[in-house]
């Protein structure tokens, strides 16, 4: 299993709660990437307000890179980590990255009831044309860094931790294998 596991996805995907989750069944640290920014800035909202989306990523991939030297950890990402080239290179680098996705309208449905303020991404839409937006520029991005995809639409946080665990069981597998293929070529 890689050292680091870092969970993608849109906002409303089910990151933080299927995060704390993994970690029970992995005996792995969590790590809640939004979190941690907002230890550094206070509220993200109104940091986001007053210095802008830019100045935000900036922080999140300084974030980022001072976890990615951590090992056997969860990282929940914020929704757009994958908005940098250099932070999908750097979580393909130095782990695995899960993508935790659903469809447009489960998401806009979600955080309706989510209790935490989410900054606009746009500053200008309604949420629901908001979310099918960015999603769809964004989806390329999520497809690109991850190692596999997880559907959330429709399923429980156990469910859909279950089907990771499946998944992190197979690629441990599937490495092994790897390795094992590399050694007899090189005996050859």
């Amino acid at each position: 299993m890689s050292d680091i596991i870092y969970l993608i996805g849109y906002r409303g995907t089910g990151k933080t709660s299927v995060s704390e989750m993994l970690g029970k069944k992995t005996d792995r640290k969590v790590i809640h990437l939004d979190d941690e920014i907002e230890k550094k800035t206070g509220n993200i909202e109104r940091f986001v307000k007053t210095f802008g989306w830019s100045h935000f990523r900036d922080i999140e991939t300084e974030l980022l890179m001072q976890f990615s030297k951590d090992k056997n950890i969860i990282l929940d990402c914020g929704g757009g980590i994958i908005t940098s080239e250099e932070n999908i290179r750097e979580m393909r680098k130095k782990g695995l990255c899960i993508w935790l996705k659903a469809d447009a309208g489960v998401i806009s449905e979600r955080l309706k009831s989510d209790k935490k303020t989410r900054p606009s991404i746009t500053g200008k839409k309604p949420a629901a044309e908001e979310v099918a937006e960015v999603l769809d520029e964004r989806i390329p991005l999520y497809r690109k860094a991850a190692a596999f995809e997880i559907e959330t639409d429709n399923k429980t946080i156990v469910q859909v931790t279950d089907e990771i665990m499946k998944k992190l069981k197979s690629k441990k597998i599937e490495s092994k294998k790897i390795v094992l293929k590399k050694i007899k070529q090189e005996k050859l």
